[in-house]
């Protein structure tokens, strides 16, 4: 008898969907290499498989989807002196995210919980991103000097949603300050496409399988109940956060005339890696001029690769995720002093 409690996803078929259940809750998903190796192979399998005609990704704890990719893998292989075996990891990942967005069968992803960095990377390039009044997600890189990756920078600038139009500004604020998406939120801004109450999530699950997304959204799809936060301040993200550099952009937010809105990105940036923000933006500038999310997805894996090796990044996971006291001590200290050539010619080389 298989023991399921080994895997850290449980893949099988069942009434013609393609079950991907995520099952690694003490480290609540965070994708490793295995599983994103698992992850593609069947997507690879049933996307050429007619018995196969949709997907659906879940997790089996109540503690959330998925918290990102294993940075903490990551970082040892950089400490150890076996940078490319991260190269490869987050390679690997990037070809992952390709092949999903390319996916050409519905691709459900139910998020009851949290989802942020590769959680996303597994869910927004989806034909359907379910979520509960128990989600939220966050892209939250800055803080331990990474990028955004997994092809969100290309899909949040594309996305629509709630809100009616696609916004590169609200993209390059919500990568840069690491906001925290409600429900609301990820309904407005695009990065969810339905509301479910948590309480029947599993009885949509089970509708999905047995009837398919549609049915089984029209009986259990709902409006949230909150507002979105992040459409209140959406004029002054548009007014701000347009334009090519970092600097640009804290001088823009500086001269907005809006003190308070100055004050939240200002505390929500205060713990944030001066050369990630620089690098960021030089990435969200090239994203919006990509026309496939291969050639983006190309972008961050080249700049990851620099990335990882600069100083603050080793001690951005240390301080966030291994100690956990957030005391990193940044290399270069100010953003004044990061030389964002270096990032730009990367990215456009």
């Amino acid at each position: 008898m298989t023991d399921f409690s080994e895997k850290l996803i449980i893949s099988r078929v069942e009434n013609g969907t393609g079950v991907l259940e995520l099952n690694r809750p003490r480290a609540l998903n965070s994708l490793n290499p295995e599983m994103i190796d698992v992850i593609d192979e069947c997507l690879r399998a049933w996307a050429d498989d007619d018995a196969v005609s949709q997907v659906i990704v879940y997790s089996n704890s109540p503690k959330g989807f998925c918290a990102g990719g294993d940075v903490r893998y990551a970082r040892d292989a950089v400490q150890s002196g076996t940078p490319e075996l991260a190269d490869k990891f987050f390679a690997d990942e990037y070809k992952m995210n390709g092949d999903l967005h390319h996916f050409s069968k519905p691709y459900i992803a139910l998020i009851d919980g949290v989802a942020m960095g590769g959680g996303l990377g597994i869910s927004v390039h989806g034909s359907h991103r379910v979520v509960s009044e128990k989600a939220f997600a966050a892209m939250p890189e800055m803080a331990i000097a990474y990028i955004p990756d997994v092809g969100v920078p290309f899909m949040l600038q594309r996305m629509v949603g709630g809100k009616g139009y696609a916004s590169p500004a609200l993209a390059l604020f919500l990568v840069t300050t690491g906001w925290r998406l409600s429900p609301a939120d990820m309904l407005w801004s695009g990065v969810a496409t339905d509301f479910v109450s948590s309480e029947n999530m599993e009885s949509l699950r089970q509708a999905i399988i047995e009837k398919g997304i549609d049915a089984a959204l029209s009986d259990y799809a709902t409006e949230v109940a909150e507002e979105s936060e992040l459409a209140k301040w959406i004029d002054d993200i548009e007014a701000t956060f347009v334009h090519g550099s970092w600097p640009q952009v804290l001088d823009a937010v500086k001269n907005h005339g809006n003190e308070s809105f100055a004050n939240m990105v200002y505390e929500h940036i205060a713990a944030s890696s001066p050369s990630a923000l620089v690098a960021a933006t030089e990435l969200m500038a090239v994203a919006a001029e990509c026309s496939d999310i291969r050639e983006e997805l190309e972008c961050e894996r080249k700049l990851g690769e620099v990335i990882r090796i600069e100083p603050d990044f080793v001690e951005g996971v240390r301080a966030v995720l291994v100690d956990k006291a957030r005391d990193a001590s940044w290399n270069p200290p100010t953003v004044e002093s990061v030389d964002p050539k270096k990032y730009r010619a990367i990215v456009r080389g």
